[in-house]
């Protein structure tokens, strides 16, 4: 503890009572269960699209993506190609239902689609598979405090719960928010003063050290191999972990729900847009510190790959850094663990309790039961964060192979309610069953790489519901409301109006600054595809 020095822990500490301090004065705009899903939905689209980001980026791409990087290649930049054509599909096919619905609840949206049964399925499904990706976040910061302090990483991640669950407690989705804006600033000055030092601080210069990353293969982005047994390829990361991220933002609450808390849907796909064109750098950022990194060592072994970008801050002993870099991978942990209690608790109340023990109560007692919610997934989260003690390898792959295992149910269910007349809820339910058996064959039986696990489990999963839909109950005859086809025919037949201040509200139909999202991938694509021609 003592080589961690004053001002570093004046640095962390002081970064620590200020998320309290937000989190407690935010707190007194929370009267209702309302206030604490979706706040007054007077939030600007900026905090909630900085928010989208922190959230996703997380500590585990901060630790993560560098060390993936480094025992890999640039090439795992391909896995998080796909954000313009991801965002590009979600606000045009997934946010105006959401949005127009009005509700706190994305899979609310299932039960009008199929049914509650279904709409219970696929929350359940979320709570499973949040809690452990939660986990996941938790472990990693938790990894940083025992590297820094000495203190036990399971100790660590016991006070790295407490601390977020208090503030997320205190202010729900606003807290949330506000205190991701802050967090994200602070992720993104410790990344780039570890980049610049990097660059100072190289052994050789730049251009000798970058010509011999490229002699070793490190430096080219784009693997062109159609081989599935690699993870990180061109194909994965356009087609598979597009589907893979367009579960992640169309159909995971985290993400959802803080655009649910914007003033329009304007201002919603606003937020999701930023995302879209900020994603690129900001993993590009963190994948190219892995091969700096990789250049700076020499390519030496870690018994922890995930410390490596905080050996080198500890190495380089700048006063003050190692606090920065603390409070950079505390605050992107905090910003997803808060985001998750608070939609791990309010799928409990609104999907759950509300709707299954208790309707009718005052807003005040959903307030207090979510609140209570909040607590027991704080304390169950902990158990799997404690398994991951034992993993090896970069925890930002570990969780990615975790989501993979989940997202061929989500893509199915809101894709076949989207887009097919024929799909019942008997014949879904089936065909999820059916898909999380393929998923597990694949991953047990055979050598594919996981980010292909949500297209055969996925495809599998559409075509068993469409043949189960149509042997149980038949042929439908009418397009759903609750479709793209069915929500374009009702507002047309009720004479709604299909825009709002120049953004589209009806399902499907493209706003204008969409287009440059594409534009903007193809973009990314050009400069990979130069990157290493001009080292």
């Amino acid at each position: 503890m003592a080589e961690f020095g004053t001002l570093n822990w004046v640095i962390l500490i002081t970064y620590v009572l200020l998320n309290l301090l937000l989190g407690w004065v935010l707190s007194k705009r929370v009267e209702t269960a309302e206030d604490f899903y979706l706040g007054r939905r007077t939030t600007p689209w900026w905090a909630i699209g900085i928010s989208v980001i922190a959230t996703y980026v997380s500590a585990l791409s901060f630790l993560g993506g560098p060390a993936w990087a480094y025992s890999e290649s640039l090439a795992v930049v391909a896995i998080h190609l796909n954000y313009p054509i991801v965002v590009f599909v979600v606000i045009t096919f997934f946010l105006p239902f959401f949005f127009n619905s009005g509700v706190a609840s994305i899979y609310d949206y299932m039960e009008r689609r199929f049914g509650p049964t279904s709409r219970a399925v696929i929350s359940g499904v979320f709570l499973v598979s949040q809690a452990l990706t939660s986990a996941a976040i938790l472990y990693a910061t938790s990894l940083v405090i025992e590297f820094i302090t000495g203190i036990d990483v399971r100790t660590a991640i016991v006070v790295v719960t407490v601390i977020a669950l208090i503030y997320t407690m205190m202010g729900g989705i606003t807290a949330v928010i506000w205190t991701d804006v802050v967090q994200a600033g602070v992720l993104f000055v410790g990344a780039l003063i570890i980049f610049f030092a990097l660059i100072n601080n190289m052994p050789a210069p730049i251009g000798e050290v970058m010509e011999g990353l490229k002699a070793e293969g490190k430096t080219n982005p784009l693997n062109w191999s159609f081989d599935l047994k690699q993870e990180a390829t061109v194909w994965s990361g356009v087609i598979a972990m597009t589907i893979f991220h367009i579960t992640v933002y169309g159909a995971n609450q985290m993400m959802v729900q803080r655009t649910l808390a914007a003033r329009n849907i304007g201002d919603a796909k606003k937020s999701f847009l930023l995302m879209g064109f900020a994603a690129f750098f900001i993993y590009f950022l963190f994948f190219l510190l892995g091969v700096l990194l990789y250049g700076y060592y020499d390519g030496r072994e870690f018994e922890d790959g995930n410390t490596i970008i905080l050996t080198f801050a500890t190495d380089y002993g700048l006063p003050g850094l190692m606090g920065i870099i603390a409070a950079a991978v505390v605050a992107a942990s905090m910003s997803s663990l808060d985001s998750s209690f608070n939609s791990l608790a309010t799928i409990s109340t609104v999907d759950f309790y509300e709707k299954y023990f208790k309707r009718g109560a005052s807003a005040e007692h959903y307030l207090t039961v979510t609140r209570g919610f909040t607590v027991l997934w704080a304390i169950l989260i902990i158990v799997p964060a404690m398994l991951y003690v034992n993993s090896e390898g970069s925890i930002l792959r570990t969780l990615s192979q975790i989501g993979s295992y989940f997202v061929g149910a989500k893509l199915s269910m809101y894709g076949l309610g989207f887009f097919s007349k024929q799909t019942t809820e008997k014949g879904l339910l089936v065909g999820v069953v059916v898909g999380f058996v393929m998923i597990w064959w694949l991953a047990t039986q055979t050598d594919l790489a996981w980010p292909w696990f949500c297209v055969f489990g996925g495809g599998t999963n559409i075509v068993v519901s469409l043949i189960a839909s149509r042997v149980i109950d038949g042929p439908q005859t009418e397009w759903s409301e609750y479709t793209i086809r069915g929500q374009q025919q009702h507002f047309e037949r009720e004479g709604l109006a299909q825009q709002d201040n120049g953004w589209y509200l009806v399902p499907g139909k493209i706003d204008s600054l969409s287009w440059w999202l594409l534009v903007f991938f193809a973009g990314t694509m050009l400069f990979l595809f130069s990157f290493e021609m001009l080292i």
